[in-house]
């Protein structure tokens, strides 16, 4: 049974953290405070798991970062990087500032030309960073229902590691672009801002990216 270690305990890493026991995978979710996730860890049987951010690193052979984006740098220092080198870390998160949205636009801590997996990247260059669950709501990561499946658009540096994340992501139900080397992740975290814009505006968050392909 594969082992993963998600360091986060938010909405996103709680509902990850159900996906892959679902599908047969033993979990940890990692933590400051351990009692928020009682109830997660009764619900979630014997595969389901708590400890810290570090304990979590050290468990899972594939990793989960499921945090703030402006704080991911951080806690990837307090879960030890050491703990991940040479493993496949799944990047979730987006660059979002503490400003309010502009007409429902989210402001970014990032530049256009230097995404932030880029920053986590070169800061932490043994860890095989992979992009992805960043571009759609929580509701909607694991088993995605909608007429068609929706895309899903990663990146990342590691061929292999690539290939792994891809393979969690046709088990959970989508369709992968592969936009290739972490540089894509430039375009591909601005799509968190497209994404929430309806929901922003309008209130609707009930969607996600299809990439149409012509025969």
């Amino acid at each position: 049974m594969k082992k993963v270690g998600i360091i986060g305990s938010g909405i996103v890493a709680r509902t990850l953290g159900n996906g892959f026991l679902k599908y047969g995978y033993e979990v940890m979710l990692g933590t400051r405070d351990t009692a928020k996730l009682t109830e997660w860890k009764e619900n979630g049987g014997d595969n389901a798991h708590v400890g810290s951010f570090q304990d979590a690193a050290r468990f899972g052979e594939i990793i989960v970062l499921a945090v703030t984006g402006r704080i991911a740098a951080d806690v990837i220092d307090m879960a030890g990087p050491q703990n991940l080198h040479w493993k496949t870390v799944i990047d979730t998160t987006n660059p979002i500032g503490t400003a309010a949205p502009e007409n429902g636009v989210l402001r970014y801590i990032s530049s256009i030309n230097e995404s932030l997996m880029e920053q986590l990247q070169n800061r932490f260059p043994e860890i095989h960073f992979v992009k992805a669950f960043n571009s759609v709501g929580s509701a909607y990561m694991v088993d995605p229902a909608f007429e068609q499946k929706p895309s899903m658009f990663i990146c990342g540096n590691n061929t292999t590691s690539r290939n792994q994340v891809k393979d969690i992501l046709h088990t959970f139900g989508w369709e992968v672009e592969d936009m290739g080397k972490a540089t894509a992740a430039r375009a591909i975290e601005p799509l968190c801002m497209l994404w929430c814009i309806p929901g922003l505006q309008e209130g609707r968050w009930n969607h996600a990216f299809r990439l149409m392909k012509a025969n």
